[in-house]
């Protein structure tokens, strides 16, 4: 069967690209290992860039996902420091009652995918194999080659949208993720756990032995809670730390957090994945290939967060693909475009997440930043702006604005 564009992975890149390209004109193939609604091991938090990466790409698709249940408004973000002293950070610094929507959102990737699938779906353009196991992925004749064990389909061009594990990048991409570029996570589900913030902030608690890792407490709908920890790959290798044990301790020991768990229920199993880190410029595309999200290793270092960057971009990977058939060229020169593009929209904030990331493995200037931030109402308004404003977020990276901090300016 041929298309004009195969996009393997029906996750936020997949499906973000797929709804990009609604009027293009051209034949979709969104291929999917799975059958949806499936579950994704994930954190669960979407950032503010999803709603608005929506509003672009569709204007429909947006309004539907505001009114669509299964997720939880979140008003701010609260940074538990190592000496365990807290710091609640609004994303917004205007009031509540003046938005119509939260800024961010909780939502079971189970739920969020499939809203995003169903969406993408119902498109006259998309054709949609499920349960598709691809077994191998050529360049032959001008085309790019996908074959499962029950049938073979072809493109001129292949978006990978499958995951930190693509297939699309091990048979056609090079990229080569290494430990210090590299972090593992352990998720689980728990009903019952006390104590959230009224406004559903989600929670980072920076803890000793795990950083410049964290672990995370999310709310979501219903009274159940997103629990889980993350850590770079290289510092589990060097500390010899066990992920599932260090769960399992820092829920029944720790004392700002073990209480809120007393009655609560832990829902499903542990689970583990691994988040691939934005961290360093990397070559995601080549000759009629494109990589997006996970599998361009497009995760934000500091937050883990990866869902609004896959999102972004699958919109820039469908974008490029219709300049690919308006100018009949789906050569690595001119693909190497769509890396520029994706760069030239994130890294800055990539790159300065990689800087906090490192700044972070010092639990002192983390306790002092807190301490600080918690006696100072103008300091704690100039966190809450650095989440809209970029440039003032690179003071975070700057030793002079400690230094500042601590002579009282």
């Amino acid at each position: 069967m041929r298309f004009d564009i195969m996009i393997v992975g029906a996750g936020p890149a997949g499906t973000s690209c797929a709804l990009t390209l609604k009027e293009s004109g051209l034949r979709i193939a969104l291929i999917d290992k799975a059958r949806f609604p499936r579950d994704k091991i994930c954190g669960d938090a979407l950032s503010g860039k999803v709603p608005g990466i929506l509003k672009h790409i569709s204007p429909e698709v947006t309004k539907r996902f505001f009114e669509f249940p299964s997720k939880i408004g979140s008003w701010g973000i609260r940074f538990v420091a190592p000496n365990r002293k807290y710091l609640d950070i609004p994303f917004k610094s205007s009031p509540k009652h003046v938005f119509p929507q939260a800024p961010g959102f909780v939502s079971k990737r189970l739920d969020f995918d499939y809203f995003l699938f169903k969406c993408a779906a119902e498109l006259p353009n998309i054709s949609v194999f499920e349960e598709f196991t691809i077994q191998d992925i050529s360049l032959e004749n001008h085309s790019v080659i996908i074959k499962s064990s029950e049938m073979t389909l072809e493109a001129p061009l292949v978006i990978g949208a499958d995951g930190a594990h693509s297939i699309v990048n091990k048979k056609l991409g090079g990229i080569k993720v290494k430990k210090k570029h590299y972090s593992a996570g352990i998720r689980a589900y728990y009903q019952g756990v006390t104590d959230f913030h009224e406004d559903h902030f989600i929670e980072l608690h920076f803890i000793k032995s795990l950083l410049p890792g964290y672990f995370w407490i999310f709310p979501l709908p219903g009274g159940m809670a997103n629990v889980g920890l993350g850590m770079l790959s290289q510092d589990i290798s060097l500390s010899r730390i066990n992920l599932r044990k260090e769960f399992e301790r820092i829920i029944c020991e720790d004392p700002g957090i073990a209480p809120r768990f007393e009655n609560a229920t832990q829902m499903d199993k542990i689970q583990g994945f691994g988040l691939p880190m934005g961290s360093k410029i990397r070559k995601i595309s080549g000759e009629r290939f494109m990589l997006t999200g996970d599998a361009a290793a497009l995760i934000d270092p500091f937050s883990g967060e990866g869902i609004g960057n896959a999102m972004l971009s699958g919109k820039k990977a469908a974008e490029h693909a219709m300049k690919c058939f308006e100018n009949n060229d789906f050569s690595a020169t001119f693909m190497a475009q769509y890396d520029e593009s994706v760069y030239r929209k994130i890294w800055q904030e990539l790159k300065l997440s990689h800087q906090m990331q490192k700044l972070i493995k010092y639990p002192w200037i983390f306790d002092f930043v807190v301490n600080r931030a918690r006696r100072s109402s103008s300091l704690q308004k100039l966190f809450t702006m650095m989440f809209d404003d970029l440039d003032l977020r690179k003071e975070l990276s700057r030793p002079g604005f400690y230094w500042n901090m601590v002579r009282g300016k």
